[in-house]
Formats: C-alpha cells, structure tokens, sequence
C-alpha cells in the first residue's frame, strides 16, 4: 500500500515540485517503511519549502536516531523545540526534550 502511496506522490511532485504538502507526504510515507535515508532528503526538502511547527523535526530526529546519527538526531530534535516553541506548541517541544534526554543517557 505504501509503495502505491509513494508512486502517487512522486507523481504529483513531478507536476508540483514545490509542493510542501506533497513533500511531508512522501517523506511520511518513506519513513512507515523504514527506508530512512529517502526520508531525510525528502523531510529536508520539505523544511527549505515550509516552516514547520515541529512534527517534522519528530521525523528526522527519529530518521537519524534509527540511522545512528546521534549528533544529527540531537540537531533535528533541538531545531524542532526552536519551531514548536515559536509555534506554540509546548508540549511538543517538551516532548523533544525527552527525546534529547534519551539520547544523553
């Protein structure tokens, strides 16, 4: 199912490469299959299009944790309290704190 989301979506990109929407779309669709490294690029893609609230900084941290990029983890987790705070958003950024904290121990 995934797979026919993915191609769908890469479609429509091609029609609107600046498509945010599209980008987070794909990025998410990349990550329930654990293909990683698709979905930094695709995530970061989407970043440079959108100033995200932070769920997409859930995502990279995630990405470079499973990848075992801590120092690229804590960036994206760190990056991602910055934009929930700024959006209001406490608890997600309390959330990332927590995720930093685990990456501490």
């Amino acid at each position: 199912m995934s797979e026919e989301r993915i191609q769908k979506f890469k479609k429509l990109l091609e029609k609107n490469p600046a498509s945010p929407l599209v980008h987070y779309s794909l990025a998410n669709e990349y990550f329930k299959l654990n293909r990683y490294e698709e979905t930094i690029e695709t995530i970061n893609t989407y970043l440079r299009l959108k100033d995200d609230e932070g769920a997409a900084y859930r995502i990279l941290g995630h990405c470079y944790t499973e990848l075992g990029m801590q120092d690229s983890a804590k960036d994206a987790y760190e990056k991602g309290i910055q934009a929930a705070s700024r959006h209001g958003h406490p608890d997600m950024a309390e959330e990332f704190r927590d995720y930093l904290e685990s990456l501490e121990i």
